[in-house]
This record gives C-alpha cells, sequence and structure tokens, in this order.
C-alpha cells in the first residue's frame, strides 16, 4: 500500500475518480436517455396511431353525411314533391320542408336554391297562393320559417352569392313555383301523363331521351352570371383574394404561425420513420356527375295549389291530389357536392344540377362551431387522446378551431398560442378536403416501462455516486493509512533509536568505569526506564501485529476489582513517580469487592498506555497528578477512570484519537514522543472484553474511562 499509494494525495485520487466517474457516467446516461426516448417514440406512434384511427372515424361521420345530403333528389328543394307513383297524382312535403331543420347535420341553418336567373327560395316556405294551415303550419311556425328563410338568403347576398332584395321569402317562392311551369324550357323530355296508360308511354320516352346538352357553347348552356359566385368560390384565384383580405370571421391564424414541434419524438431509426405528422388521407373513389329521372307537379295557372283530400288530417296534412292531374317528368345531372368557407364564417354546401340546358344551385349553409363541434369535438373528448393533445381544425391553410380536452379553443386569440409536438396531420375527404385536422401533443406520457426505467436511472445514479463516494472515502482513507505508516515508522525508529542510544551510552560508562559511585545508581535506573519503555513500545508493536492479522486473543474470567487495582499500583507507581508525577489511586471498599470478566494482562496494558499518554501529554502541565479512580454503576458495571491536568483533547480530535496511527501533531514538529498506537490499543483491548473507552473533557486536563458490564 505504501509503494502504490506513495505518489497519491486526496487531489489526485479526486481526479483519477472524476474521471473514472464520467467514463462510466456519461455512457450510462445516454443509453438511459435513448431507452426513455425510445419508450417516449413508441407511446408517440401509439398515439399517433390513435390520432390516425379517430381521423378515420371523424371522416367516415362526415362522409355518411354528406352521401345523405348528395341522395336527395333535384325536386326536394322544393316544398311540394311528388308522392309515390306519379299516375296516382298525389303531393306531398318534401323532407327537406320541416322545421325546425333537420338536425342529423351538425350546425344546419338550412336548404337554399338559386335558379338560372339567379332567384333564390327555400323549401322552407309554401307557395304563395297556398294556405300555410292547409300543410299543418300556423301562423307562428311561418313567421318563424320566414325569419330562417330571410336569415338564409341575408348570409348568401352579404357573401355575394345571391342577389340582394326586399322581397318577401314567400315570393321568392311564388317565383320559384311559377318557374317550374316556364313554358321557354326545353320541353323534349316533357309530357302530359294524365293516367297510368299516357305515364308509361312519357316516361319510356324520357328514359329514351338523351340527357341534357352541357356542351360548351350550346345555347342552352349560356353563362349564368347570376351564379357565377358560385363558381368563384373554390378557384386559385378565389383563395388567394381571400388571403389578401381580413381573415372570415372565426380564424386565428395560418397553420405557418403554429409553434409546433416536428422533430421532438422522431428518435426512431430512419428506416423507421414514416411521414408521420404530414399525412395525406388516400384518395376516396372519385365522385361523378349523376342522372336521375325527377316527377315535378304542373302548378296550374295563376300559381293556384290544390287542397288536400278531405280525408287528410288538418293538422299532419301529407299529401294532395293535383286538381288538373298535370305532372312533368324529366331527366337531370346533379354534380357532386362542393364545400366552402365563406367571409362571414359560415360553411356552405352546395352543387350544380343542369335541367333542360339550365343550372341551378342547390345546397345548404351551416354554422361553423356546431358543424365541427358536433362530430369533430364529440369524437375528440370520447378519446384518451384528449387528455394529452389538442386537436386543430383548419381550412385551405387558416387555422379556426382548437379542441383541447371537453373544452373548445375558441378562447385562443390566435395561433402562435397553439404549440405542442406534431403527432398526426390529415385531410378530410372531398367534398371537405380543403378541412384539415392537426393533432399536437402537449403531454405525452412515457409508457408503461417508463416508471421501471425511471427507477433504473435513479438506482444507478445512487449507485454511482455512492459507489464512487465510497471508493473515495476508502482511496482517501489508505492514503491517509499510508501516510499514518510512514509516521509510524519514523516514529517507531526515533523511538526505538533514542532509548537505545542512551541505554549504550550509559552502559559504555558503566562498563569503562567512567561514572562516578554516588551517580551510577542513577545511571541505572535511567537504563532502567528506558528498558521499560522499549518492553511496552515493542509489546504494543507486537499487539499491533497481532490486530492487523486478526490473531489478537484474550482469555478473560471473573476478577475482583480490589485484585486489579493492586496490580495497577504495582505497575504503573514506579513510572509514574519517576516522570516527577504523584499518583492518586483511590477505589472504595464496596467497589472492590465486585467481579468483572477481565483478560488481566490485556487490563494491565490498557491502564499503562492511558497513564503513558496521560504522562506524555501533560508533562508541561502546572498540576503534576495522574489520578486513578474506579466506581460502581448504577447499571452495575464498573467504571475505571485515568485523569491528568494538561492541556486536555481538542473537541474535534475526541473521536479521532482512537484512530490507528492517529497523532494530533505533525511529525515534524511534535513535541511528545510516541507511536500512535496506544491509544488505538486501548480501544481494540477493550472491545475484545466487551468494554467500552471513552474520554471527557475536564478543564483541565483530559479523563479517560473504561467502563466494565457487572459479571
Amino acid at each position: 500500500m505504501h509503494t502504490s499509494l506513495s505518489g497519491f494525495d486526496r487531489k489526485t485520487l479526486r481526479r483519477w475518480l472524476l474521471v473514472l466517474f464520467l467514463a462510466l457516467a456519461i455512457p450510462t446516461a445516454v443509453l438511459i436517455q435513448r431507452a426513455y426516448s425510445q419508450l417516449k417514440w413508441e407511446a408517440f406512434h401509439q398515439h399517433q396511431l390513435l390520432a390516425e384511427e379517430l381521423a378515420a372515424r371523424i371522416d367516415a361521420r362526415f362522409t355518411a353525411l354528406i352521401n345523405a345530403e348528395e341522395a336527395h333528389a333535384f325536386t326536394d328543394y322544393a316544398f311540394l314533391v311528388v308522392a309515390g307513383d306519379p299516375a296516382a297524382n298525389f303531393l306531398q312535403r318534401s323532407p327537406l320542408s320541416a322545421y325546425p331543420p333537420d338536425t342529423r347535420l351538425p350546425g344546419l341553418i338550412g336548404y337554399f336554391q338559386v335558379d338560372a336567373q339567379g332567384a333564390f327560395s327555400t323549401p322552407l316556405l309554401p307557395p304563395q297562393a297556398a294556405r300555410p294551415a292547409d300543410f299543418g303550419i300556423s301562423a307562428a311556425e311561418l313567421e318563424q320559417r320566414q325569419a330562417l328563410a330571410q336569415r338564409i338568403r341575408r348570409i348568401l347576398s352579404e357573401n355575394r352569392l345571391v342577389q340582394g332584395g326586399t322581397g318577401s321569402g314567400r315570393e321568392a317562392s311564388l317565383a320559384s313555383a311559377r318557374r317550374f311551369s316556364d313554358a321557354r324550357h326545353d320541353t323534349r323530355d316533357e309530357m302530359d301523363a294524365p293516367t297510368g296508360d299516357n305515364l308509361d308511354t312519357a316516361l319510356a320516352q324520357a328514359g329514351s331521351a338523351p340527357p341534357p346538352s352541357r356542351t360548351p357553347g350550346a345555347p342552352a348552356e349560356r353563362e349564368v352570371t347570376a351564379q357565377a359566385a358560385f363558381d368563384r368560390l373554390n378557384t386559385p384565384a378565389a383563395k388567394r383574394e381571400q388571403q389578401k383580405k381580413a381573415a372570415p370571421a372565426g380564424i386565428l391564424g395560418r397553420i405557418e404561425d403554429l409553434k409546433l414541434d416536428k422533430q421532438r419524438y422522431q428518435i426512431a431509426p430512419a428506416d423507421e420513420l414514416t411521414d408521420q405528422g404530414n399525412t395525406q388521407r388516400s384518395a376516396a373513389p372519385e365522385k361523378r356527375v349523376r342522372k336521375e329521372r325527377s316527377v315535378l307537379p304542373q302548378l296550374p295557372p295563376h300559381g293556384s295549389v290544390p287542397s288536400f283530400e278531405q280525408t287528410q288530417p288538418a293538422t299532419v296534412p301529407a299529401e294532395a291530389k293535383t286538381s288538373e292531374g298535370h305532372i312533368r317528368i324529366f331527366e337531370s345531372e346533379i354534380d357532386p357536392l362542393e364545400f366552402s368557407l365563406l367571409d362571414s364564417g359560415h360553411f356552405v354546401l352546395f352543387r350544380k344540377v343542369w335541367r333542360n340546358g339550365q343550372r341551378y344551385i342547390q345546397g345548404m349553409l351551416l354554422e361553423q362551431a356546431p358543424f365541427l363541434n358536433g362530430v369533430i369535438q364529440t369524437a375528440f373528448n370520447e378519446t384518451a387522446l384528449s387528455r394529452m393533445s389538442e386537436l386543430i381544425v383548419a381550412y385551405q391553410g387558416e387555422v379556426f378551431s382548437a379542441f383541447t380536452g371537453s373544452d373548445a379553443g375558441d378562447y385562443l386569440s390566435s395561433a402562435a398560442q397553439l404549440n405542442g409536438a406534431l403527432l398526426y396531420q390529415t385531410h378530410l375527404s372531398a367534398p371537405l378536403s380543403g378541412l384539415e385536422m392537426i393533432f399536437t401533443i402537449t403531454r405525452l406520457p412515457p409508457g408503461p416501462g417508463g416508471p421501471l426505467i425511471t427507477w433504473i436511472a435513479a438506482t444507478l445514479t445512487v449507485v454511482l455516486c455512492g459507489g464512487f463516494y465510497l471508493l473515495y472515502r476508502l482511496g482517501a482513507g489508505q492514503i491517509e493509512l499510508s501516510r499514518q505508516q510512514q509516521d509510524f515508522i519514523s516514529a517507531v525508529s526515533h523511538e526505538l533509536k533514542t532509548p537505545l542510544t542512551s541505554i549504550r551510552m550509559y552502559g559504555e560508562m558503566l562498563r569503562e568505569g567512567w561514572a562516578a559511585e554516588e551517580k551510577k545508581k542513577a545511571y541505572y535506573d535511567f537504563i532502567f526506564d528506558e528498558s521499560e519503555r522499549l518492553s511496552r513500545l515493542i509489546s504494543n508493536v507486537l499487539q499491533l501485529a497481532r490486530m492487523t492479522r486478526n490473531e489478537m486473543q484474550v482469555t478473560v474470567k471473573a476478577v475482583r476489582v480490589a485484585e486489579l487495582v493492586d496490580g495497577i499500583r504495582s505497575k504503573v507507581t514506579s513510572q509514574i513517580e519517576r516522570a516527577g508525577f504523584v499518583l492518586n489511586l483511590g477505589c472504595d471498599a464496596d467497589t472492590g469487592e465486585a467481579r468483572i470478566c477481565v483478560d488481566t494482562d490485556a487490563f494491565a496494558q490498557i491502564i499503562i498506555n492511558l497513564v503513558d499518554n496521560a504522562l506524555k501529554f501533560s508533562a508541561k502541565a502546572d498540576t503534576k497528578i495522574i489520578d486513578i479512580a474506579c466506581r460502581r454503576l448504577s447499571a452495575g458495571g464498573v467504571q475505571f477512570s485515568v485523569r491528568d491536568y494538561g492541556p486536555g483533547v481538542p473537541r474535534d480530535q475526541m473521536k479521532k484519537i482512537f484512530n490507528l496511527f492517529y497523532r494530533s501533531e505533525n511529525e515534524l514538529t511534535r513535541e511528545t514522543v510516541g507511536t500512535g498506537i496506544g491509544l488505538s490499543l486501548v480501544h481494540q483491548l477493550a472491545q475484545t472484553m466487551q468494554a467500552q473507552v471513552d474520554v471527557v473533557d475536564r478543564e483541565p486536563g483530559a479523563e479517560f474511562r473504561v467502563t466494565f458490564p457487572a459479571h
């Protein structure tokens, strides 16, 4: 140990241990961080699959709703339609004429139609000539229907989709009803069918007739300027123009303004990374123009409407028979529905219908928030994603809704407030392809293995830090022990050399006869004292050797305290007196009769070492007295004490002085003799006999106490 640690000190030890610690800690931290990141990525991927599945369900829900609207016939956008078999000549209310409007489509305001001349109509209102009571419509309900029709017209007018006007909704409905019987329409597929035979012929002729022409330049398909606004809704030019204008109502900002971290959880190998966060839904089958054969009632002149059969209830009328029995059968081409966001913040779903070379616009207005909340937010809140992510909805790059948990994000003032890691991004299917859903993770749970990795990391941290701390303490202790051993060798050399030199000198003087007779006794006493000192030193060194080899053995037996006190007196009296000190040895008769289990030689060595230590450190004391006492404790044990009147022991050294080789003075400047093993041997010998040794500061001096248990 001396050789291996001779060039080491505490600073060098700390430096090397720090290098070793970093060599182990850095790779361990990297591995733990990599494992934790991989776990986070796996959790991210699982939530990405959840987001993808949720987006698919939302898209399927929207598709089902759109398909239901696509299925409506051209004639459903009128208040009256032909019921069942056209030969029966019965009319009934259109399914779109219900009030309030059917709520299966969330956010629905109402349906509308714009004809080739730009005239607005809605299935909400009955024809002008009809009595609302005949259709089960009360005066109060009629006012509500008219108010809703006016609202629809006002929204379309504000967004420049129809011409503004002061005409009532019923007047617009009357104009539409009259246009159904306009003689200017092409009559290639029109015919009278008052009875069954004539109807079959009409249907056969209509089925074999060619479809209405949509060839550019045909007279029947001239450009309809009144409907041009609908053609411009989804054109690139209209989109650019809309971006230049003020943002539509409810818009929070652009997608580019989102503070989304697209790389936070992308730590998987490159071949495992997908285009997460920028996913485009696979293209659905393209919807084509569909053709349908429709039957529309031929209204009598002057707009009169046939009354209902008397058998029909007055409150819930459903059908009416035409008075003149005329219907019109025609074939029309219906384009797929289109979707757009208006400047007012409303959504519009509309389609173009071609009949007899003329185009009609049919559609519906939707409230933005109810339309999105009714499908997207409802589905989002039902999943676990809502507890840790945000769902942002954008239209053509404009962010206008954000959902977090059960609350919509309409309290946000800008897209810059939306942040997090991009989880999944996709568009809805046509016609809602302009709508984009963006899932962001705001709080990603670590997954089922997270706590395990955390515990492993904590355990490794404790083991590494604790282990290196213990290694440092052990190394520092070994360095200190090496230093103390060097000091011990130096002290032993000094302790052996000095008395041997003195003994040799006085021995030569006595042998050669150079000493006077009156001084011979002093020389003999000095030789005897130094021999005793050498004997004690050698005995301590031998005890140390046995202690380091764990060969220290004691023979314990019950001995009267009085016998031990007598043995002490005979062994330390001459030592104390020759040092010029006075011995005070006291023990009362009751304590003297007590018995304790000790090894007499080990006990004597304890007391001798304590006395020798007291003599060394109180050599310059004013009071040269050594007190040795014994007393019985209340618990039955016996306590021996050795006190001097020297400088005492500093409090910060009271525990250290029993360590092996410890000395309170530097070897180069110390003034007392000794090797630093005496008190350590006292402590070890006391422990082998189940005794306890302690030191107490008495001011002046110090008192060492050895307590033996009762026998």
